[in-house]
């Protein structure tokens, strides 16, 4: 290829037997050297023997002595003819230069896979992450509510044989206005923004870890209580749902609820 390239004609015996002009060996010269900065970047296990480098190293006219001396080798092997210009070989290095590139498109293809790969498990790993976090946050609040405010007191059992004063976070309200002025609330269908004052929440947690009871009332009107799992909202989160909807109308930030619950909750 070295010589091809350098040395351009209409069969490769034209290019063998044609003498390289002094501005073709030049050109050839300033290539090897380009090449030869570029292999020393490349790591050891991936560099050309040490015969193919020697044989890069050659003049130009000494390269193309030697490459009539292997086609001579050929011949007699029957693998070349000199009757048909060698094209065989030549077809065989376009076949070659076909198969590396499209070797090389295979390997980009499998490499922006692993990626990808890559990418979503880093993305699940830091989902995992804010899931110990929370039970983390969870664990020591509980056992923050369960230390004893006065030093001087001590922990009692009552008659059921639980401890007295281990008190379930305070339930907290709020009128869909203040939700939507924080941005948890995004909408209710077929409701007025101005009409959001007259909407109100009672969030409560509930016994169970991360379990939300949620009562509404609307223009008066009390509606069904819904649950919420913070299990489920961090999976929401996880998946890229931004938008759920409560009583089936409405509409809250995912990501912006779990902030609320945490912070009025937990204290995160």
């Amino acid at each position: 290829m070295d010589v091809i390239r350098n040395q351009p004609g209409s069969t490769l015996t034209e290019i063998l037997e044609t003498p390289a002009t002094t501005q073709q060996e030049v050109d050839h010269d300033t290539d090897m050297v380009s090449r030869a900065k570029k292999d020393s970047k490349t790591p050891e296990e991936m560099k050309d023997n040490q015969s193919m480098v020697k044989d890069a190293q050659l003049p130009l006219e000494q390269k193309k002595r030697k490459i009539q001396r292997n086609l001579r080798t050929l011949e007699q092997m029957g693998h070349v003819s000199s009757k048909n210009k060698y094209q065989d070989i030549l077809n065989e290095i376009a076949k070659d230069i076909r198969n590396q590139r499209i070797h090389r498109k295979l390997r980009k293809a499998e490499l922006a896979k692993l990626q990808q790969t890559l990418k979503a498990l880093n993305k699940k790993a830091a989902f995992y992450e804010d899931q110990i976090n929370y039970y983390d946050t969870y664990i020591k609040t509980c056992l923050d509510n369960l230390k004893i405010k006065n030093s001087r007191r001590s922990i009692k059992m009552d008659g059921k044989g639980e401890l007295k004063g281990a008190k379930r976070a305070k339930p907290v309200k709020y009128t869909a206005a203040k939700l939507h002025e924080k941005g948890v609330l995004l909408g209710i269908d077929d409701l007025q923004t101005n009409q959001f004052k007259n909407v109100t929440f009672d969030i409560i947690s509930t016994e169970d870890v991360g379990i939300f009871d949620v009562k509404s009332k609307f223009l008066g009107v009390d509606m069904e209580k819904v649950q919420l799992n913070i299990q489920d909202l961090l999976e929401m989160q996880y998946e890229g749902i931004a938008v759920m909807k409560m009583f089936d109308k409405v509409k809250v930030n995912v990501n912006l609820l779990i902030y609320l619950l945490n912070k009025k909750f937990y204290g995160k």
